[in-house]
């Protein structure tokens, strides 16, 4: 999928096709469901980025997919079983353009990365 230069999150979404579009913005409401108020959302590297003390994770379609990078691969690691059937390399989760990830694993990786960050921090 060819990326425009979106301003914001808004922006690439509605740039992108059905069924990814419904598909990113199932995951993008799960994923702010999870969040502290605090965190933020940026285009980042041209894709869609929650922020929280740093990166915190992304989001993004593709030609043939759509993928949620947790930003850790402490986190992956901790929940590869659950992940298997979706991981493509160290750092992305893969899933189909029209099925977004498990509501509950996608809540999982999030509180887990926010973990990380405060721990860091």
């Amino acid at each position: 999928m060819k990326r425009s230069a979106a301003k914001n999150v808004d922006e690439y979404l509605a740039a992108v096709p059905k069924p990814a579009r419904t598909t990113l913005k199932t995951i993008r409401a799960v994923i702010r469901s999870a969040v502290p108020p605090e965190t933020t959302e940026a285009i980042t590297y041209g894709i869609p980025t929650f922020k929280y003390k740093g990166s915190l994770l992304a989001f993004a379609a593709f030609k043939n997919h759509c993928s949620l990078f947790p930003m850790s691969l402490a986190v992956i690691d901790t929940f590869k079983k659950e992940l298997k059937p979706f991981l493509a390399s160290k750092g992305t989760i893969r899933y189909p353009l029209d099925k977004p990830l498990p509501s509950a694993l996608v809540k999982k990786l999030v509180k887990a990365r926010i973990a990380e960050k405060d721990r860091k921090k």
